[in-house]
Parts: structure tokens; sequence; C-alpha cells
């Protein structure tokens, strides 16, 4: 069985080398793109493996990547590296159907886990987006459990997890709230232990699954 393809576009070259080795010692074969538009022209079909791409470069942006890809009939499992304060930018793509992010710096496990778990999907979330499951009980039973912990936040924690999905820092959030940012942390704090969420990065993705950005 051959080994799982990642196409790799980021302007940086230190950061294509440092992934590159990662995923080549991780067992994938690795494809680099300086650009997105080189991706455009280079890619072949039938359509193999993902697309690990830089959410932010000149030109041809993460984004404006995507929408091109999917335009020209790709369908590859698209995962986005974002830098801090990108939050919105991720949701964005999500919305327009990007399997995950992953904000830098990152470390290697958790780009691992992004990548097996956006080609096991096969760039389809199979999650029905809606947040009631009593309604869809088909939902992904993880999204379900997620959802149901959504129930157990405070009025102002559920203030707090809508502003951080939309990307606010501690600071914008308090002044917003008329809290300070210390506060706001641990409000953050409360939110992450309640839902269970590991990261930000996992709080925003079953927010987006759940219909709530």
């Amino acid at each position: 069985m051959a080994p799982a393809l990642v196409h790799v576009v980021d302007d940086d070259p230190a950061m294509r080398d440092s992934v590159a080795f990662l995923l080549d010692t991780a067992g994938f074969d690795v494809r680099l793109y300086a650009a997105g538009t080189i991706l455009l022209e280079r890619l072949a079909r039938p359509v193999r493996g993902c697309v690990l791409t830089d959410i932010r470069m000149p030109g041809l942006d993460g984004l404006a990547l995507f929408r091109c890809l999917r335009s020209a009939g790709h369908t590859h499992p698209v995962v986005m590296m974002t830098g801090h304060g990108d939050v919105p930018l991720a949701v964005e793509a999500m919305k327009l159907g990007a399997c995950d992010f992953i904000e830098k710096p990152f470390d290697g496990e958790a780009l691992l886990q992004a990548l097996h778990g956006a080609l096991e999907r096969g760039g389809q979330n199979g999650m029905d987006p809606s947040p009631d499951p009593a309604l869809h009980p088909t939902l992904h039973p993880s999204l379900q459990d997620f959802v149901r912990r959504l129930a157990t936040l405070s009025e102002r924690e559920r203030q707090v997890l809508d502003h951080l999905v939309a990307g606010g820092t501690s600071k914008e959030i308090g002044r917003r709230l008329g809290i300070s940012p210390r506060t706001v942390e641990i409000y953050r704090a409360k939110v992450m232990a309640k839902t269970r969420a590991g990261t930000l990065q996992e709080l925003v993705r079953w927010a987006v699954l759940a219909g709530l950005a």
C-alpha cells in the first residue's frame, strides 16, 4: 500500500523543510510547494492525499487556494496552518469545508493527528452541523457529547465561548463584556474544562461542527 500523500503549501522555506522532515519521518509521501498557484498547476488526477496549507501567504492565500481547489473539482481534504490571531479565518475555512486547522507553533504529534483525521474523513466531516442531538440522533457521538456539555455552561461562560470562537483575545472579550482579561481567562478555563476541549483548536472545531460559529 502506497504511503499517504501530503501536499504542503507554505511560502516560508524553513517551515516547508521542517514539516517535510516530520512527515517523511512519519512515513508520509510529501510534496512541497512555495505557493498555492504552483500546487494548482501541478495537481494531477485522480485526486490522492490531502493538502496542508498555510492560511496567510502573499498572493493566493490559504482560503483563496481552498476555493480554487474546489472550483477546479479537486476534493482533497484540506488542513490549514494558522498563526496567532487567525481563528476567524480558520472558522471561515471550516465553514467552507476544510477538515481542520492547526495553530503555529504546533508540535509534531498534533500535526500528525490532524492529517490522519483529515485523510480518514476524506474531506468530509460526516457530521450533521445541527446543534440539537435530541432532534438529530444520527450526530457523531463525540459531537453529541460536546453539544450536551454546552448545556452545562453558565450564561457568562457561553458568552466567553462565543467570543473565543469569533477569534477574540482575552483583552477584547473583557472589553466587550465589561470584565477584566484575567476574569476572561478564568471563564475560558472553565469552558475548556466543561466541554473537555484539550486546546482552543479543538474547541473551535467542535463549535463549528455544532453550528455555533
